[in-house]
């Protein structure tokens, strides 16, 4: 700085610091930095920055009806290959690395990372750190799509380290960018340096109303029954992956042999990108083994190895040991040669010689490594039940494979929620698969997600989602756990078979059970063209044939179609013809299994075990539920803390989960006590005494509501005074039984307590049957066939001279419910002379003015597997229907209402206020007893007349008849004669 300084001024040197900062206003040439404001001041014409030329190269094609794009040379210049490829507005970004140096291990380290920037919406993640996070199910998912098909292309014995990278840079949401980002991949493999034998081609198939749809966005694939994932190279099959509904083999065959033209037409683009900016392939060191090993190890172990595999009573651990045996035993021989060379590569000599011997076997004798036939299942064993304290859990057994799969039913709130660019926002039905490391007697550390256990569970919840009832039916969420308990191949089918008899013990009502079957493969390959000779095809494959053998094919479906498929293989592709023909012996596998589920369980379950989960739905108006939640969901948290239980909040509905019976019970009293449930007649509810009169008690009960009980309702036995039966303050249940002739909720004590056993039967008695209503609650609340109590009618009752077949006047169907006080109350009691008033009150809207009046709905709920019969859901709408149950409509309800009647000339159509002896009134026949006919008086007033002791005249339902009222039994009905025509 000072020779710049002194360049500038010599007199500056001379100058002290401070006064030359200050006063001279050179502040800036003392703070800046050298090239900057100094030299700007010696040199006037600094030189300008280049531009920057990127040579791009692209490719542009169409598929479909969409127009696709590749494109390399902009971005990710320095990665070993890169690729943009872009449909409409969304772009994927693959980029390919190699490590450097000679590679010490003897397999693949190949890792496939697929990621999907939130930025490529405009969304800012919703983590805490606001950053994209680890990865998701759905990202991990994706990787396996790409992976699955570039790994068998690898060259043999190259066991380089290959990291692939794929990341979403934009979407416009319409497409899937899964299969973009499998076709990118193999695209900048092929710009790389990489040894790869590809290019592949990947598409997606969709199929509505019996068409298929190449490439669909995803609005069509929610319409889709089909949604087909295709990879292959020019020639053969690499990968396919499924998810339908039910679908049949032919037509996926179509499917199949649509997707591989279509999914070829993605491999000329890449190769003309490569012969532009591909680099040249580089040469790797490969780690095979010496023919003169592998004739060296031959020679000592083919004899025993063959030994042990042609003896089926091995066991998967047995045949394990007996092979490691003859492993150390290899060992010793080449020890005592020094021959470093194969040991180095002895585990690799000896799986060879194994795969060798197994597959010479299977294609010359058609007999498999345990004895069995190529078409043959191994045997099953199925159980249901296995854990009681469960929604539904059950046992699969398949040979050696055994699979517990358990179910958890949750209120809709309990579903996952997703933060993934395309797709559903929410995930009602989960499947969680676990390989725990005791299945295979290894030693073992539980980490985060597994690919592997993320893969194979989705593929097991893509098989039974076909199956499961719509949401609109069945809104509750489900979660099934899936263990490995023991494994020998195929334990994502096992998880299937296991997981869809443990959704029909929880009471899920499935339409039908899934089952599924891993197909393999063995073929004998030209090694100098490549063609397949010979092959067999493996019916249910154990894990030592998958490991030997060429094909991984999972199937799972129903009887009637395809649900869910995956494809793996080894080879560098198989021809789709062989592909095809495995879809028939897997048919006939799903249907040996199907047979053994269905003799275990055949239709979803209906459990009675009062210590099971408990699921209930409530229907609210919201501004109860507002009520219901409180300030903040201070009052909600209250009942959660309080009861154990949880409450889910929907619009207009609530939905209640608790662990047993006692827990559900406490948390519909809690709602009951505070925003009620409609008056049902039959229905029981909890109350406390407000107050005790002489002639009964108010019982307050249903969020605020009273009732009357009488003194005559409240014990069998003869009451003398209330007191001695109930007190104020007093916490009991009641049931409803009607209305009094004052509009108070009429409620009963004894009609929940045993009747005496000397008692007679007798309609006139007052109480009605308990027909108690409850929640729409899942299935495995209580079996249909013991929750339905039978309402005796008296038309059933045995006939008898002293039988009475009065019905109770009343118990009232008038919908609307008078409430009255016990003050106000006590007040007409004193003032009425007698039991009806002399003139009709006024009305208002059908009710009594000045009382207090409730309006209740009862809502039709179809039948479903999932309901207890004749339960409704709770609600509180404005139009009313009849508070009597379904049971009793077969029974003569007399009502007593209030009106004008009208002449018309002959009869009157009347109500009970108006009516009196001698009253002549136009009737029609309503029901035809054993002793009598009920007629229906008009205004909803029904009553009785008695056929003579002598003679019985002949009646008919609907026949007009004129009558007189002669006078009224002492529960007030009507008794009728009939009026000779003047």
């Amino acid at each position: 700085m000072a020779s710049v300084v002194n360049r500038a001024n010599p007199l500056l040197s001379t100058l002290p610091r401070v006064l030359a900062r200050r006063t001279l206003g050179f502040h800036a040439i003392y703070r800046g930095r050298l090239g900057f404001s100094t030299q700007s001041q010696l040199d006037p014409d600094p030189p300008v920055a280049g531009t920057k030329v990127l040579e791009t190269f692209k490719e542009e094609f169409e598929i479909g009806s969409r127009l696709i794009t590749l494109e390399t040379g902009k971005i990710a210049r320095f990665a070993n290959g890169a690729v943009v490829l872009g449909m409409e507005d969304t772009k994927v970004l693959s980029a390919v690395t190699s490590a450097k140096g000679d590679a010490v291990r003897d397999f693949l380290p190949l890792t496939v990372d697929y990621q999907e920037k939130q930025f490529a919406q405009g969304v800012i993640p919703n983590t805490f750190m606001r950053r994209e996070g680890a990865p998701k199910e759905r990202e991990l998912l994706c990787g396996r799509i790409i992976d699955r098909p570039i790994r068998p292309l690898f060259p043999a014995g190259f066991y380089h380290e290959v990291q692939v990278m794929a990341s979403i840079i934009s979407s416009d949401g319409k497409q899937d960018p899964d299969v973009m980002a499998a076709n990118s991949t193999s695209a900048a493999l092929m710009l790389s340096d990489i040894p790869w034998g590809g290019p592949i081609g990947v598409i997606r198939i969709g199929r509505i109303c019996g068409q298929f749809i190449i490439n669909p966005t995803m609005d069509e694939l929610s319409l889709s029954d089909l949604n087909l994932i295709y990879a292959c190279t020019m020639d053969k099959t690499l990968m396919i992956d499924v998810q339908a509904r039910e679908i049949s083999e032919k037509d996926l065959e179509a499917g199949l042999r649509l997707a591989h033209p279509e999914a070829v037409k993605y491999i000329e683009p890449q190769i003309r990108l490569a012969a532009k900016a591909g680099k040249v392939k580089k040469e790797y060191k490969l780690s095979m083994v010496s023919d003169r090993t592998l004739e060296k190890v031959s020679d000592l172990a083919e004899a025993p190895i063959e030994a042990v595999f042609t003896d089926p009573t091995y066991g998967k651990f047995e045949r394990g040991e007996a092979l490691d045996k003859i492993t150390q035993d290899v060992k010793r021989a080449l020890e005592e040669e020094c021959d470093e060379e194969s040991l180095r590569v002895l585990s690799k000599a000896v799986d060879t010689v194994r795969k060798k011997v197994v597959r010479k076997r299977i294609i010359s004798e058609g007999i498999r490594v345990d004895g069995r036939h190529l078409d043959e299942v191994r045997p099953l064993y199925c159980e249901v039940g296995y854990l009681p304290r469960l929604h539904g859990s059950s046992l699969f057994n398949r040979g050696d494979t055994q699979v517990l799969c358990t179910i958890t039913l949750g209120a809709p709130s309990d579903a996952q929620r997703l933060e993934s660019l395309v797709g559903p926002p929410k995930k009602r039905f989960m499947l969680h698969y676990s390989f725990q490391p005791f299945c295979i007697n290894e030693v073992g550390k539980r980490v985060g997600l597994n690919r592997r256990e993320v893969g194979h569970g989705t593929l097991a919840e893509k098989a039974l989602l076909a199956v499961l009832p719509p949401e609109d039916d069945f809104p509750y969420t489900v979660r099934v756990y899936a263990e490995v308990m023991s494994s020998d191949g195929s334990t994502s089918m096992g998880t299937v078979a296991g997981a869809s008899m443990a959704l029909m013990d929880a009471g899920i009502p499935l339409r039908d059970h899934v089952a599924g079957v891993s197909v393999g493969l063995v073929s004998e390959v030209d090694p100098s063209t490549g063609t397949i000779n010979d092959y067999r095809i493996l019916t249910d494959i154990l894990g030592l044939e998958d490991h030997l053998g060429d094909m991984d094919f999972k199937v799972s479906g129903t009887r009637k179609g395809i649900t869910a498929i995956q494809l793996d293989i080894k080879p560098a592709g198989i021809p789709l013809d062989i592909i095809c023909e495995s879809l028939e012996p897997a048919l006939k596998a799903r249907f040996q299994i199907l047979d053994h589920m269905e003799r275990e369980i055949y239709a979803p379950r209906i459990q009675n075990d009062i210590n099971s989960p408990r699921l209930a739905t409530l229907k609210y108006k919201n501004d109860d539920i507002r009520r219901l939640i409180g300030p903040l969901g201070v009052l909600k948290s209250k009942i959660e803390e309080e009861t154990g239980g949880r409450i889910s909040v929907g619009d207009g509905t609530l939905t209640i989960v608790a662990k047993n019976q006692t827990i559900m019970e406490k948390v519909l009293e809690k709602i009951d006590f505070i925003i009620g449930r409609e008056i049902e007649v039959g229905g029981v509810y909890k109350g406390v005494v407000s107050s005790v009169k002489e002639y009964g008690a108010f019982v307050e009960f249903n969020g605020g509501q009273q009732g009357l009980l009488h003194i005559s309702e409240l014990s069998h036995d003869q009451v003398s005074r209330v007191s001695d039966v109930v007190s104020v303050g007093q916490q009991l249940s009641v049931m409803c039984i009607g209305q009094d002739v004052r509009g108070n909720i009429k409620v009963s004590l004894k009609a929940l307590s045993p009747r005496p056993a000397s008692d007679t039967i007798n309609v006139a008695d007052g109480s009605i049957p308990s027909t108690k209503e409850r929640p729409n609650i899942w299935a495995s609340v209580g079996d249909m066939s013991s929750t339905k109590e039978k309402v005796n009618s008296p038309s059933d009752l045995p006939e008898s001279k002293h039988e009475v077949r009065e019905v109770d006047p009343l118990i009232s169907s008038t919908p609307s419910v008078l409430v009255r006080s016990a003050s106000k109350c006590d007040e007409e009691e004193t003032s009425a002379s007698t039991q009806y008033s002399k003139s009709a009150p006024k009305t208002v809207n059908g009710l009594q003015s000045g009382r207090k009046s409730s309006s209740f709905q009862v809502e039709d709920v179809p039948n479903s597997p999932f309901s207890i019969p004749g339960s409704v859901p709770n609600t509180n709408a404005k139009n009313s229907k009849t508070l009597v149950p379904k049971e009793q409509e077969s029974e003569p309800i007399f009502r007593k209402q209030e009106g004008d009647g009208k002449q018309d000339g002959k009869g009157v159509t009347t109500t009970v206020k108006v009516l009196k002896v001698g009253t002549k009134v136009n009737a029609e026949v309503y029901q035809i007893r054993a002793l009598g006919v009920v007629l229906d008086l008009g205004g909803g007033l029904r009553g009785m007349y008695r056929f003579e002791t002598d003679s019985r005249k002949e009646f008919e339902v609907g026949e007009k008849v004129q009558v007189m009222c002669s006078s009224f039994s002492s529960k007030g009905i009507p008794i009728m004669s009939l009026v000779e025509d003047e």
